[in-house]
């Protein structure tokens, strides 16, 4: 097993084969890609814009690369928010249940915190496992636009 060098870090370019959705009512998406891996320096400070060549068409792709610091105090960053997304749900679930479960006379209506609530449950609903898992994915490395031939290329971290 390769055993990371301190200062690099490993990415994956993949090389889009094909892209397909099949189905009306349950779709199924399905991607083939053939990849590469390449083990990339890290600037001593700031961010560095770094050229990798796709193994497969040979074409040339543009990534910016951060620093180790940086890197992970963006993936802190991304727990906390993740941690604050699930206490939000947690507690505007609550007040739902609490709110929408009393008996309210005639010609009363709910708070207009209880929308808000509802609101907030639906979208930490979808937030917090997106951030959760970008916490623990990312590794500082982003492929920058391409013009349109090379678009069918993407940049994954290497877990070993």
């Amino acid at each position: 097993m390769n055993r990371p060098i301190p200062g690099t870090v490993e990415v994956g370019v993949r090389h889009i084969l094909s892209d397909k959705v099949t189905g009306f009512l349950v779709r199924t998406r399905r991607i083939t890609w053939k990849d590469g891996i390449f083990r990339v320096r890290r600037p001593q400070s700031g961010k560095q814009t770094v050229e990798l060549n796709c193994p497969v068409c040979d074409a040339s792709l543009l990534a910016e690369v951060r620093t180790e610091a940086r890197t992970r105090r963006t993936r802190v960053v991304f727990g906390v928010l993740a941690a604050l997304c699930a206490i939000v749900f947690f507690a505007a679930f609550a007040y739902a249940v609490h709110e929408g479960g009393k008996t309210l006379p005639e010609g009363q209506s709910l708070p207009t915190l209880f929308p808000v609530s509802v609101v907030s449950i639906f979208v930490t609903f979808a937030v917090t496992p997106a951030l959760a898992i970008r916490s623990r994915v990312y590794n500082g490395v982003t492929l920058l636009d391409a013009p349109k031939p090379r678009r069918r290329h993407s940049i994954r971290p290497v877990r070993r």
